[in-house]
C-alpha cells in the first residue's frame, strides 16, 4: 500500500512526487478538518503556533514533521500518542547569519543611521565595531556552532557558555554558573540557547546590571529567555537587538518599538531563501526513512 502523506500546500506535490516512491499525496493546511483515513506523515505548516495540533486525531497519524527548529508548546497541545519531529539542519545557518547581522547593525549604529536617512540627514559619527570586542556566546548547539563559524574573521575575542564547563574541538566552554564573572567583561552577548526552565528569564536585571555600559545584547533564542521589563529598565545604558520577544508579536503600542538603542526584527531568523531547499531535504529524508520501515528522524516530542 502506498505511503500516505499530507502537505500544507500544493507547492510540495512536485517535490515529493519527484522521489519516485509512488506516494499517496494530499493537501491539508491543518486549519480545516483532518482528512479521513490514516496518514503516515503530516508535513506541518511553517508556524510557531502549535495550538492547531490540539485537534489532531493522533490515532490516525503516524508522524508530524514540523518546519521549525523550536517546538515550544507542542507537548502541551499534541494529544497523547503523537510523534513530532523538528527541522534540524534547516534554520541554524540563517539564524546565525541574523545574529551576526544584529550584532553588527547595533555596533555600527545602523538604527541611528536609518533614522537619519528617514529625515534626509547626513551626520557622520564614529561607531563601535566587533573588531577587538569581547563576545560572549550563550548556547553551543546548532545555532551557536554556526554563529562561531560566522564570527571567525571579525577580529573579536569569543567566549562560549554552555550548561556545564567542558572542552570540545573548538576549545573551552564555560558553565552558565560562571556568568557573574564573565558578564562584566563582555562587550557583546549573543543568546542562542533553547528555551528551558533554566533559560527562561536568564537575561534579567542581575544579568543586565552586570554588563558594562553600552554593551550589546542580541537575542535569537526565544523571547522568554529575556525578561522584557528588565531589558526596558536597562535601556538605554545597554543596546538590545532581538529577533524574538515576550510578548510576541510585540503589540503596536509596546515601549520597545520607540526605545532608544533597540533593533527589532519580527522573528524572521529562519525566513530566508535558504529555508525551502533545506526543509525539502529534511522531509525527503523523513519520507525515505518511513518508507523503508525505519524509525522517524529528529523526534523532538512524543506524547
Amino acid at each position: 500500500m502506498a505511503m500516505r502523506v499530507s502537505v500544507p500546500d500544493a507547492s510540495w506535490l512536485d517535490s515529493l512526487n519527484d522521489l519516485g516512491l509512488g506516494l499517496d499525496l494530499l493537501v491539508w493546511d491543518t486549519q480545516g478538518p483532518q482528512p479521513d483515513g490514516d496518514l503516515d506523515l503530516v508535513v506541518w505548516p511553517y508556524t510557531l503556533d502549535p495550538s492547531a495540533m490540539a485537534s489532531v486525531d493522533t490515532s490516525r497519524v503516524g508522524v508530524i514533521q514540523g518546519q521549525s527548529l523550536g517546538f515550544d508548546g507542542v507537548a502541551e497541545n499534541l494529544p497523547a500518542g503523537g510523534v513530532f519531529c523538528n527541522a534540524i539542519g534547516v534554520h541554524e545557518e540563517s539564524t546565525a547569519e541574523l545574529a551576526v547581522t544584529l550584532a553588527l547593525a547595533s555596533a555600527r549604529r545602523l538604527d541611528v543611521f536609518a533614522d537619519q536617512q528617514s529625515r534626509g540627514e547626513w551626520v557622520k559619527a564614529f561607531t563601535s565595531s566587533l573588531i577587538d570586542k569581547r563576545v560572549l556566546l550563550l548556547g553551543i548547539g546548532g545555532i551557536g556552532g554556526e554563529i562561531v563559524k560566522r564570527l571567525d574573521g571579525f577580529g573579536c575575542e569569543l567566549t562560549r557558555v554552555g550548561t556545564s564547563a567542558r572542552d570540545d574541538e573548538r576549545g573551552h566552554v564555560h558553565a552558565t554558573s560562571e556568568l557573574p564573572q564573565l558578564l562584566p567583561r563582555a562587550d557583546v552577548v549573543i543568546a542562542a540557547v533553547p528555551l528551558t526552565e533554566q533559560t527562561t528569564g536568564l537575561i534579567d536585571d542581575d544579568f543586565l546590571g552586570a554588563l558594562p555600559d553600552d554593551a550589546i545584547v542580541v537575542n535569537v533564542a526565544r523571547g522568554k529567555v529575556a525578561d522584557t521589563d528588565a531589558v526596558l529598565r536597562a535601556l538605554p545604558r545597554i543596546r538590545f537587538a532581538s529577533d524574538v520577544f515576550d510578548p510576541e508579536p510585540l503589540p503596536d503600542d509596546h515601549p520597545l518599538w520607540a526605545a532608544k538603542n533597540v533593533i527589532v526584527t519580527p522573528h524572521v531568523g529562519g525566513m530566508t531563501s535558504a529555508m525551502r531547499p533545506r526543509i525539502e531535504k529534511v522531509v525527503h529524508r523523513q519520507v525515505r526513512a518511513l518508507a523503508a520501515g525505519e524509525k522517524p528522524i529528529n523526534v523532538a516530542v512524543r506524547t
